[in-house]
């Protein structure tokens, strides 16, 4: 448990939880633990509804959000104490602490799940469970449930319907208010300083993991705990590969790196790419398209607005980018024109006009960029909300967070491009809050302009 835990924030999503349900149950699993070789377990993650709901990070727990039961609201089912092997695996809060600190009205051990659960679901209507995803708790829940089934000839009826709760508390997430905020931009700001000090670090002759080193270096520094995902750290043609993740190879004079990497803070996850030269200085044909993906990134937060929905930033990125390429001659056209071919084209793949194994695609910006521009943003790097109701975009409101995170990338083996801007793979990313007025660009302090990276990287090499 963190300095900074406060119990009051889950209270009051539990809270808005509760005046969302009809009366009912609803039950919330802990992250399992995940066994990586031997005796030797993967480092422990709690579920983020699990723990947007409680503060609670142990493993093996189950959590009752109840709304109608008169007197227990929250339910926590727990680890015992054992001091035997908290002198192997660290400290429990047992049931005692989970009532004192994290704020159930009732906590049990583990050992009571199955005698205590079919008890809250006793003449309930409603049971908001999450299935599909274990099935061996589906088969528990069923198990509850048909103990309470058992007990209709002693005047106990079960619940008859059921419910995904995700709909609800996903719904919660993606609107961030001050208390997701406070731990949001704390890892944005984390993760902004790690970025700047990853350029500072960076020369020639260093490897790729030397420079995530530094990075993640300062995001233990700031107060991280880990990362909000593994840091892709792609030296020159690396950086066409959209995943990478070996970061083991030398860093060249004369090379570009790409850097995506975020810190995670209170459970929130920063996601920041920048790309900067392994020497200090941009060529002229690495500027080039660094400047053009830049105009694009800029254009497309100018689209993350209320009145937008989240597809018009890409669109936005799509236009310039496009626009661009054919400025500097990578594709030839009306930018217009190749992009409705695209369009058409992705229209009749859905509709199976078209066989990818036959048929031969347009040329077209989706050569140098095959992604999108970004996802919405939270406790999980890709965090939950939808992006379509039905066929249409949803629109953006105050309170969403998104990447902004367009890219080019041109392999060094392509022959049908000029050999100047073959191996060049830029991307910039920015972790955007959509207000009543404009975007805040919570990842404003990691730098970003040719010349401020240029100079940043200058004057740590001077200083070296």
């Amino acid at each position: 448990m963190s300095a900074e835990f406060d119990a009051g924030i889950f209270k009051r999503r539990r809270d808005e939880l509760i005046k969302r349900m009809q009366d009912g149950v609803a039950i919330f699993p802990s992250a399992p633990d995940y066994l990586r070789n031997g005796d030797v377990h993967h480092n422990y993650r709690q579920h983020s509804d699990f723990y947007y709901l409680t503060g609670f990070e142990e493993p093996g727990s189950l959590a009752l959000v109840i709304k109608g039961h008169g007197k227990h609201q929250l339910v926590l089912f727990v680890p015992k104490r054992d001091k035997l092997m908290e002198i192997w695996n660290g400290r429990r809060a047992g049931p005692e602490g989970a009532t004192k600190r994290f704020g159930a009205d009732a906590a049990f051990t583990l050992e009571e799940i199955d005698e205590k659960v079919p008890e809250y679901l006793r003449n309930v209507q409603r049971l908001y469970v999450h299935l599909g995803d274990s099935d061996s708790f589906d088969e528990r829940v069923m198990g509850w449930l048909n103990r309470v089934r058992a007990m209709k000839r002693a005047g106990f009826n079960a619940p008859t319907e059921m419910h995904d709760p995700s709909e609800i508390v996903h719904e919660m997430r993606l609107i961030k208010n001050d208390d997701d905020l406070r731990f949001h931009r704390k890892a944005c700001e984390i993760t902004a300083a790690a970025h700047n000090a990853g350029m500072r670090a960076t020369r020639p002759g260093m490897y790729e993991y030397e420079v995530q080193a530094a990075i993640e270096f300062e995001f233990r520094k700031g107060g991280s705990r880990r990362n909000g995902y593994p840091s892709i750290v792609a030296g020159g043609d690396n950086a066409n590969i959209l995943h990478y993740g070996e970061n083991n190879m030398v860093l060249n004079d004369g090379d570009l790196l790409l850097v995506d990497a975020g810190a995670e803070y209170g459970m929130y996850s920063a996601d920041i790419t920048r790309t900067w030269p392994v020497n200090g200085k941009f060529s002229e044909a690495q500027a080039e398209i660094y400047n053009l993906v830049l105009r694009s990134q800029l254009a497309a937060i100018e689209k993350v607005r209320e009145g937008y929905t989240f597809r018009d930033n890409h669109d936005t990125a799509v236009e310039v980018l496009t626009e661009g390429l054919v400025a500097l001659g990578l594709l030839e056209g009306k930018p217009a024109d190749i992009i409705a071919a695209q369009k058409q084209w992705d229209e009749d793949l859905k509709n199976k006009k078209v066989d990818p194994k036959k048929d031969k695609a347009p040329r077209t910006y989706r050569e140098f960029y095959m992604h999108n521009t970004g996802h919405w943003l939270g406790m999980d790097v890709h965090d939950v909300g939808n992006y379509k109701d039905g066929e249409d975009w949803v629109p953006l409101r105050a309170g969403c967070v998104l990447t902004v995170e367009p890219g080019l990338y041109i392999a060094a083996d392509r022959d049908d491009v000029p050999e100047k801007y073959r191996g060049i793979g830029v991307r910039i990313e920015d972790d955007v809050l959509v207000t009543k007025g404009d975007p805040e660009v919570m990842t404003h302090d990691a730098v970003k302009t040719v010349e401020d990276i240029e100079a940043l990287m200058a004057e740590a090499m001077a200083q070296a």
